[in-house]
C-alpha cells in the first residue's frame, strides 16, 4: 500500500466521524436547511468527481470516479426531491372548491 494511499483512506474515514458527529447534534427543525445548504455543497463535489474522472490513468481510477459521480448525482437528486417534499408541507393549502 502507498502511502498516498493511506492517507487518502484515513482523511475518508476522519471525515465521515466527524461529519456523523456534526449530522447527530442538529437539531430537526434545522434539517431542511441543513439538507438544501449540503445538496450545494455537493453539487461542487459532483463537479470535481467529473473533473477527477477525467484525468483518470487506470481502469479502476475510472470506474471508482464513475462510481462518485453516479453517487453524487443521486444524493444531489435525492436531497433536492426530499427538500422539495419537505416544503411543500409548509405551503397554505388551496380551499376545496366550491360545490355547485
Amino acid at each position: 500500500m502507498s502511502p498516498e494511499l493511506v492517507g487518502y483512506i484515513t482523511t475518508f474515514v476522519l471525515a465521515a466521524f466527524v461529519g456523523i458527529e456534526v449530522i447527530s447534534k442538529v437539531p430537526t427543525i434545522l434539517h431542511t436547511p441543513l439538507m438544501s445548504g449540503s445538496n450545494a455543497i455537493h453539487g461542487i463535489i459532483f463537479v470535481g468527481a467529473i473533473s477527477v474522472t477525467s484525468a483518470s490513468h487506470g481502469t479502476v481510477q475510472l470506474w471508482l470516479g464513475l462510481l462518485a459521480i453516479v453517487l453524487a448525482t443521486i444524493n444531489v437528486v435525492g436531497g433536492f426531491v426530499v427538500t422539495d417534499r419537505m416544503l411543500e408541507m409548509f405551503k397554505p393549502r388551496r380551499p376545496a372548491e366550491e360545490k355547485r
